[in-house]
């Protein structure tokens, strides 16, 4: 196997059985790295993508052969984690399919399968839980409030603390590119203000918390808080007492909601599936099974009365909270996910 990168030569990959390009993001990019590669590999190499927001089917049209590309979406940090997305595109062959669940399996990966959608399984649902997140900093949140509640509920950190840990300017340009593609989804603009004051998280020293160099150790931030507070008094919000109850249920019911919505779409393949996910590759607590076993275990029922008087709140997003098709049948019929 070998993985490219900005300066490892075309003409020493011709021999190679496989290649997994993670360095590119952007589209125009990608084409130009597929088509190469698409002209140097051997009949038969597969060519795995790691992106994250790409369209995987659209990379695999830049090629005479979409049959041999598929996704292999590695988790930060890669050493680490133990979840990787195996993303299947329209045309992916089911020998390529084989081939590199067996690489997961040889690197010591927990693969899970996954459709093609912006964000695939993990991260399109982790934007939901984000975009909670900075709702609950607009109504009297602070960034540590928020994270200390998820923290309790057992996740491995909060959604700010991740969020200094991925890099705050990844959210900041998928964000930039909502605002052309999804105009009327709705954001909290507080995560917006913190990285126009160049706050990306842990790799600058400073996002929602500060760090000392050589440390992870997250230290709150009074300017951070004022500029959240600042924020609330230019929109005129008054800041109100958020229970961890409400906190824990609007970020986990959000990542419920949505993957309902991938099951649907047949993304993922089951719910346990999307469990699997989130436990190896997003911190969930293990002893509550993921979040769809979680739901199951509380009751759809009861999920969707929360969801109903979430979109009551005026600061939310009440679109998102109307109940998935397939979680709103299910709890009608006293049913489960798994």
């Amino acid at each position: 196997m070998a993985l490219l990168t900005t300066t490892l030569s075309y003409d020493d990959l011709s021999g190679t059985d496989m290649v997994i390009e993670a360095v590119f993001e952007e589209i125009g990019v990608k084409e130009a790295v597929f088509k190469e590669l698409d002209r140097v590999m051997k009949p038969g190499a597969i060519l795995a993508s790691n992106t994250s927001t790409l369209d995987l089917n659209k990379i695999a049209s830049f090629t005479q052969r979409p049959q041999d590309v598929v996704g292999l979406h590695f988790f930060s940090p890669a050493n680490v984690m133990k979840l990787l997305e195996v993303v299947r595109g329209e045309k992916t062959a089911k020998d390529v399919m084989a081939t590199v669940m067996a690489v997961a399996k040889k690197i010591r990966k927990t693969a899970v399968v996954s459709g093609v959608c912006d964000g695939f399984i993990g991260n399109r649902m982790i934007e939901q839980y984000g975009r909670q997140g900075g709702f609950l900093l607009d109504e009297g949140c602070t960034p540590e409030q928020v994270d200390k509640a998820m923290e309790k509920f057992g996740m491995a950190m909060g959604p700010f603390r991740m969020g200094d840990l991925a890099g705050n300017d990844i959210g900041w340009a998928i964000r930039k590119r909502r605002a052309t593609e999804r105009a009327n989804m709705k954001y909290s603009k507080t995560a917006d203000l913190l990285c126009e004051k160049g706050r990306f998280g842990q790799k600058t020293g400073a996002g929602w918390y500060d760090y000392k160099p050589g440390k992870r150790d997250a230290i709150p931030n009074a300017e951070v808080v004022k500029m959240i507070e600042d924020y609330r008094v230019a929109q005129g919000i008054t800041p109100r007492k958020i229970s961890d109850e409400e906190i824990v249920q609007r970020l986990v019911f959000a990542l419920v909601n949505e993957g309902a919505h991938i099951l649907e779409e047949g993304i993922a393949n089951k719910a346990s599936d999307i469990d699997i996910c989130y436990i190896f590759g997003y911190g969930f607590p293990p002893h509550r099974g993921g979040p769809m076993l979680y739901a199951d275990e509380l009751g759809l029922f009861n999920v969707v009365q929360a969801m109903h008087r979430f979109a009551q709140n005026p600061r939310d997003d009440a679109d998102f909270w109307k109940p998935a098709p397939l979680l709103a049948q299910l709890a009608a019929e006293g049913k489960t996910f798994n």
